[in-house]
């Protein structure tokens, strides 16, 4: 009793039923000296036996015994009368149906049900009392009692492997959820393609628990391997074929495809596309009003289960949401290289324009004053024929100077930023009649040992300068405040007039925002604009990066200036200014 009264409490204690049950049979066994003990589960309909656990047979005489037993003989009669039974001899019951070969011998006997909320739920299996005696009346109740204790641990640990369950469970649809719900919020708040593929890899590898995920965008006939996340990696040659492979065909027929077993040339495809040694895939179509336009492919589950019909299900509602953020990233995308290519395009035109109508047309005029005076034999007509020829090219020539400036103002190079925005306030006031108002904390060259490296001075200026003109051009404004400041992280630009302002919400027709937004994206940098009755705000953020002071007063033209200095108004200053040949002289 003592020992029973002591087993109680640590079998209701163990969550595990595994554990509940082998000690449940060493407690058997210890309480009424049998020597072996087994214990069978029943099947749901409480017809047969569905699990078997033994205690006093080694694991090799359960292997030479076979199959386990199904609920015949004596053990049948205990599930269709669950009372209590002892034997003397079991094998000389006339129900009894007999032993395998290389089975022990048995002749005692006890069995007891174990019932739970009034229904058998087992049976608890004694037999050879030690001594080669009879169970006893006393054995059979104390049994009995370990049977009820064993009834009251058992349904609890069920109920706590069913709460463990319903828990994994709930937290594995909250990481669904959680995933489906950053992917919807990508498709408005995230415009750039690689980070919303990289988000979308790494969701759906949490998703479904996968050990490698990747995900594979279309391109003509061939599928390009863009990220992946896990065991998997982007190979050398990330592009595969459409036809004759598993993923080729999750894409043009736009199904899902889950392959328990990959086989032979399942798993050389596989490797071909960065995932070594897979035993299992999922594959869903990446699909946007109606077109398929990638796929997600999750290749093996971390605790080796493999992926279910509700994997599957899953997966191919978060492709859906995923498939709609893609396609509005590459839709972006393709938008902002049409604007940068027509912003180029306009930029070329403006600049022919200004070189054709005003410098060509002034070399011209000045080709045939120079022609006249050559002709000319009188000495004061050559003589202000020349005159009018060294003003005018006087005149193209600081007109080309101003043309260059604009491209690419010497004081940036030569002085720093500060400077140089100073000079195009200056600038601009004088040009356009409205008051810039400057408050710039931007280190010094002269005064500083570091300095901002040239292709932050390069933007930060454009976008000054960009902000600037379209002040001149549309706000009709009276005032500019300009604020140009740098820290140890970042360089913040925030440019207010008091004009007009417009509609933030519509397109621009111009290019020059699109400019200066993709000019700050390119640095890893942000802009934002806020416009209406009263005026626009712009707001631009960059990284900070700082070089040597000194080192940066060389010739920083080579990531933008080099192109610029080899334009057509370069050609032409270098033209105008450099000394003749001692042969004409």
């Amino acid at each position: 009793m003592r020992r029973l009264v002591q087993a109680g409490p640590w079998l209701v204690a163990k969550p595990d039923l595994e554990t509940v049950l082998e000690r449940l049979l060493q407690i058997a066994c210890e309480t009424t000296g049998a020597r072996y003990a087994a214990l069978g589960v029943l099947d749901a309909e409480r017809s047969a036996i569905e699990k078997f656990v033994t205690r006093g047979l080694s694991d090799r005489a359960v292997q030479h015994i076979g199959a386990p037993p199904q609920g015949r003989g004596i053990l049948g009669r205990l599930i269709s009368d669950p009372r209590p039974l002892r034997l003397h001899d079991l094998t000389a019951h006339p129900e009894a149906f007999g032993f395998p070969p290389s089975h022990p011998p048995m002749h005692s006997f006890l069995g007891v049900p174990i019932v739970i909320d009034e229904l058998a739920w087992g049976n608890l299996y004694l037999t050879e009392k030690e001594g080669g005696g009879d169970f006893t009346a006393e054995d059979e109740e104390a049994v009995v009692l370990l049977a009820d204790w064993a009834a009251v641990a058992i349904e609890h640990a069920r109920v706590l492997e069913a709460a463990g369950r319903r828990e994994h469970e709930l937290a594995r649809s909250l990481r669904r959820l959680q995933a489906m719900q950053t992917v919807a919020a990508a498709v408005g708040a995230q415009t750039d393609l690689q980070k919303i593929l990289e988000l979308i890899v790494e969701q759906g590898s949490a998703l479904v628990d996968a050990d490698a995920t990747l995900v594979m965008l279309a391109g003509g006939s061939e599928l390009r391997v863009s990220v992946a996340a896990g065991a998997a990696t982007v190979p050398k040659d990330p592009e595969v074929g459409i036809a004759a492979t598993f993923a080729g065909r999750v894409l043009t027929e736009c199904e899902s495809l889950r392959l328990d077993e990959l086989q032979g040339e399942q798993r050389r495809q596989a490797g071909d596309l960065g995932v070594a040694k897979a035993h299992a895939a999922l594959l869903v179509p990446l699909v946007y009003r109606g077109n398929a336009i990638g796929v997600i492919a999750a290749f093996d589950t971390r605790d080796g289960s493999g992926f279910d019909d509700e994997d599957e299900q899953i997966m191919t509602a978060f492709a859906a949401a995923a498939a709609a953020a893609v396609a509005t990233a590459q839709s972006i995308l393709a938008d902002r290289l049409r604007h940068s290519l027509e912003a180029a395009e306009a930029e070329r035109k403006h600049w022919a324009r200004e070189l054709h109508d005003e410098t060509m047309q002034a070399l011209g005029a000045l080709k045939m004053i120079a022609s006249s005076a050559r002709r000319s034999d009188d000495p004061d007509t050559r003589a202000k024929g020349l005159d009018a020829l060294v003003d005018g090219l006087e005149l193209e020539i600081e007109n080309l100077h101003a043309i260059i400036s604009t491209l690419r103002p010497a004081a940036l190079d030569d002085l720093g930023l500060r400077p140089a925005i100073e000079a195009l306030a200056e600038q601009q006031q004088v040009a356009n009649g409205f008051d810039v108002r400057l408050h710039l904390r931007l280190p010094d060259p002269a005064k500083s040992e570091r300095r901002l490296r040239p292709e932050f001075e390069v933007a930060i200026y454009r976008l000054v300068q960009e902000g600037l003109s379209n002040v001149a051009k549309h706000a009709r404004a009276n005032h500019v405040d300009l604020t140009v400041s740098a820290n140890d992280r970042q360089v913040n630009v925030k440019l207010v007039d008091d004009g007009v302002g417009f509609d933030a919400t519509r397109p621009a027709a111009g290019y020059g925002l699109t400019g200066m937004r993709e000019r700050a994206e390119l640095l890893g940098g942000r802009l934002e604009l806020q416009s209406g009755v009263g005026g626009t705000v712009v707001t631009a953020s960059l990284p900070v990066a700082y070089v040597d002071a000194a080192a940066a007063l060389e010739p920083a033209a080579e990531q933008e200036g080099a192109g610029e200095r080899t334009s057509l108004a370069g050609y032409w200053l270098r033209r105008l200014t450099r000394k003749p040949p001692a042969k004409r002289l």
